[in-house]
């Protein structure tokens, strides 16, 4: 890479997804950008479908690739809805931790493991935490 590009001085070491924004943020300060949100749908879906080809082909190393590319056109999608990807993943995961804790805790209530459960059960314990508001933030 040319020392003249605008996306030279980016920290290597930053989280991938915060890495992932900055470069976004400098190319499109810079004209590489859709002027609005409807594309990068579009992209997504586009990305989404070449990941289910690399993964029905069953190439580990194109597989990851195109999960490379959905997750970083996931974070240009967040940038043009004016969400910050970093956050947004935390709360994601508090989210997730708190409804995977209700699972644990009602598995657990009867004296099991969650091992000892079928999925099915599993996902309507699930679906009991997201309605007893299981996604606070």
């Amino acid at each position: 890479m040319s020392k003249d590009s605008i996306l030279d001085g980016i920290a290597q070491t930053l989280p991938a997804l915060m890495q992932s924004e900055k470069i976004q943020n400098r190319a499109a300060r810079n004209g590489f950008d859709w002027p609005e949100v409807e594309p990068v749908f579009d992209k997504v879906e586009e990305e989404l479908k070449e990941l289910r080809e690399a993964f029905e082909s069953g190439d580990q190393r194109h597989i990851e690739e195109e999960v490379g590319d959905l997750l970083f056109v996931a974070v240009n999608l967040a940038r043009h809805l004016g969400v910050r990807p970093e956050q947004a993943l935390k709360a994601g995961n508090r989210k997730f931790v708190k409804r995977f804790r209700y699972i644990e805790e009602q598995v657990a209530g009867q004296g099991r493991t969650l091992l000892d459960c079928a999925l099915a059960e599993l996902d309507r314990y699930w679906d009991q935490a997201k309605q007893q508001g299981g996604d606070d933030r």
